[in-house]
């Protein structure tokens, strides 16, 4: 059941009733022809990469060597850089709760599951893609042996069971701005894990996080580009859902992660991840001052009542963030001691 705050946030991402503009329904389906020309940026699975690309290969005669070369990769790597990776993975890992997200959006749900709109197969080819993420993740940090690996899946499994609510409802707009800063957010993450791997001397996993970074990059060009066609077909309730959104802020969708330290994993891993740079208040902002530079917001013309102080909100929104940082940076910047259970609860 969503908390006392998270049901205020969701009435408050409700459409007025009365707005004037088509329904969002109905933008989406005629939306359908330029989706259809944008599946050619899901790539032919026989030219992705796949796991076992990178991975040791345990049917090889060479299979031990591999995974002796992989651990001692490993072994300059820190427990904060180990507790950033372990978090991107399991939220990779709880992607089935993400297409069930897409598929509750009016006018884009893949009704049978095979479906063949063009809704449909972007929505089972992106997944398709972003599976692969976890699964390279996951298989690394088993063979690292440098994590409880039982603690890891026993958060997965939490994590999928009691689900997250991104606060969009079954409102498609709102899906797909949530998904346009999520793609970007991750890209950010994984580029900057990749960063810290290869300064730790781990140039497999540098490897790693880059391929899911390039991956990330182009599925969110795509949402950023589906967004782009909402504003051109109704630019009042395109900019209503975008100010409705951010007001509501982007909950992550490790939200609920669990270990057997406490229900507020979520919390002590977004610090660290703060802390060494992998993903920070400093990265929110330039998201929101992308995106809305992205989709011409402060360039709009003839919008009135809520549209209007919409587009007023977030022309100030990004100078807002950038203002909160060095506050909250100071807040994290006093490093308390965190434990985890993916480290054997080890405190950092």
């Amino acid at each position: 059941m969503p908390t006392v705050t998270q049901h205020d946030r969701i009435e408050n991402l409700r459409e007025t009733p009365g707005a004037s503009g088509p329904t969002h329904a109905q933008v989406m389906q005629d939306m359908e022809p330029f989706v259809e020309s944008q599946l050619i940026l899901l790539k032919p699975v026989e030219d992705c990469w796949q796991p076992s690309d990178v991975l040791p290969c345990l049917t090889g005669e060479a299979w031990v060597k591999e995974v002796e070369q992989l651990r001692g990769h490993t072994k300059g790597l820190s427990d904060e850089l180990l507790v950033v990776l372990v978090g991107d993975m399991v939220t990779e890992e709880a992607l089935p709760a993400y297409q069930t997200m897409f598929n509750r959006h009016e006018g884009v749900a893949d009704k049978t599951g095979m479906d063949q709109s063009p809704w449909a197969r972007w929505s089972r080819g992106w997944t398709a893609e972003e599976a692969r993420h976890g699964e390279l993740l996951n298989k690394y940090l088993y063979l690292s042996g440098r994590v409880d690996m039982r603690a890891v899946d026993t958060t997965i499994q939490h994590l999928i069971r009691d689900g997250f609510n991104p606060l969009t409802g079954n409102d498609p707009y709102l899906g797909l701005i949530y998904t346009a800063f999520q793609e970007r957010a991750t890209k950010i993450s994984h580029s900057n894990t990749a960063r810290l791997a290869l300064k730790s001397g781990d140039r497999i996993l540098a490897r790693m996080c880059n391929m899911i970074a390039g991956d990330e990059a182009r599925h969110e060009e795509v949402y950023k580009r589906f967004v782009g066609q909402i504003m051109a077909a109704d630019p009042s309730g395109g900019t209503r859902a975008i100010a409705r959104m951010m007001k509501a802020t982007i909950v992550m969708p490790g939200r609920c992660m669990a270990d057997e330290v406490g229900m507020d994993l979520s919390e002590r891993f977004s610090s660290v991840a703060q802390r060494i740079g992998v993903y920070t208040v400093r990265d929110y902002a330039q998201i929101i001052e992308h995106l809305i530079k992205y989709w011409r917001i402060p360039q709009l013309t003839g919008l009135t009542g809520e549209a209007a102080e919409a587009q007023e909100y977030l022309g100030n929104l990004a100078n807002r963030y950038w203002k909160l940082t060095e506050q909250l940076e100071r807040r994290v910047a006093v490093k308390v001691r965190l434990s985890f259970g993916w480290l054997f609860g080890r405190e950092i």
